[in-house]
């Protein structure tokens, strides 16, 4: 597999040894490489821009999960990751075909769904044609070159598509505003709305995809949506004190014009952005019940989500105070 140093990726590589299989690793460094290892996988030294690497990392496999990536915004630059985003999945593609891998299940996004605002994102939604950052840009692009290229190659590929991945291990991007909010801590956020899915449920989906998915098809993961007033609720039910309070979404458009010249002018990334306030401001709300109906897949509650996260990041000091209350799942 690729990504095997990363959140989803590491989570899968311990879930396959776990399942008893032989999992080889690509591993880019040699801390990715030392990473995979203690998770019981054999790393393989490489890089998704290397197909030689790839191939030799492959060969003999019969499934190939590629989870590598690149998910940012706000940066100054977003060539790289629109390459390996991009080529970096076609290169996995084609070097898996090459090695005989008979399957590659493809980590895209569900970003990529590109569905109107105000609609439910589905693997059959239409595209609303134009996109919100190029982090989703090279998403849509990644996922149709992979199929395209599966299929003059003559491979199967399966994709599945998670919508904002949460639980122990995640302490970036949304997973910092939902312990703040479940906590009782002070957080302004936006009237939007927020689809999730937890890191075992992601995983346990990858593994059903590869196992019953069927080819050339895409599967949205997605257990919960949640809106401002649902984190509010959150917040309550975990025991915080504080209210949330929701900005104006013309202050986070505002903002997030002004954002681009102070970055400019001050020569380094800035936390908000245009492309991040159109995301912010946009929302966005999957349907995960495919991935039911067809892989078999059962979702975690939110609630057992968040006691989970909120004790690992209790037990390791992330959020002081923080605790695992809640009710039952």
């Amino acid at each position: 597999m690729t990504g095997g140093s990363g959140f989803v990726g590491g989570a899968l590589v311990r879930r396959l040894v776990a399942d008893g299989l032989e999992v080889r690793s690509l591993a880019r460094s040699v801390e990715a490489a030392r990473g995979v290892e203690a998770l019981g996988a054999r790393a393989v030294r490489g890089d998704v821009m290397d197909p030689p690497s790839i191939a030799a990392a492959a060969r003999g496999c019969a499934v190939v999960f590629h989870a590598a990536g690149v998910n940012a915004m706000c940066g100054m630059d977003a060539s790289q990751m629109l390459s390996v985003n991009v080529e970096g999945s076609a290169n996995v593609v084609r070097a898996s075909a090459a090695a005989g891998a008979e399957r590659v299940v493809y980590t895209s996004s569900a970003a990529a769904l590109g569905e109107r605002r105000g609609t439910i994102g589905r693997e059959v939604s239409p595209h609303r044609g134009w996109f919100l950052s190029q982090y989703e840009r090279s998403k849509y692009l990644a996922e149709r070159l992979v199929f395209e290229t599966a299929r003059v190659a003559g491979l199967e590929v399966v994709a599945v598509n998670p919508a904002s991945v949460q639980g122990p291990g995640r302490t970036t991007g949304t997973a910092r505003l939902l312990i703040a909010a479940a906590t009782g801590r002070f957080v302004p956020i936006v009237n939007t709305t927020i689809s999730l899915v937890d890191v075992d449920d992601c995983i346990e989906g990858h593994v059903r995809a590869g196992e019953r998915g069927a080819a050339g098809e895409r599967y949205v993961l997605c257990g919960a949506v949640l809106t401002t007033r649902g984190l509010m609720s959150l917040q309550r039910a975990t025991g915080g004190r504080r209210r949330v309070v929701a900005l104006p979404g013309a202050l986070i458009s505002l903002a997030g014009a002004l954002a681009g010249p102070a970055s400019r002018l001050l020569r380094r990334d800035v936390p908000l952005c245009p492309e991040l306030a159109r995301t912010l401001l946009h929302g966005h709300a999957y349907d995960g019940s495919r991935s039911e109906r067809e892989l078999g897949l059962r979702y975690t509650s939110i609630d057992e989500t968040l006691r989970r996260t909120i004790a690992w990041h209790r037990d390791r000091g992330i959020s002081r105070g923080s605790r695992a209350g809640g009710p039952a799942a």
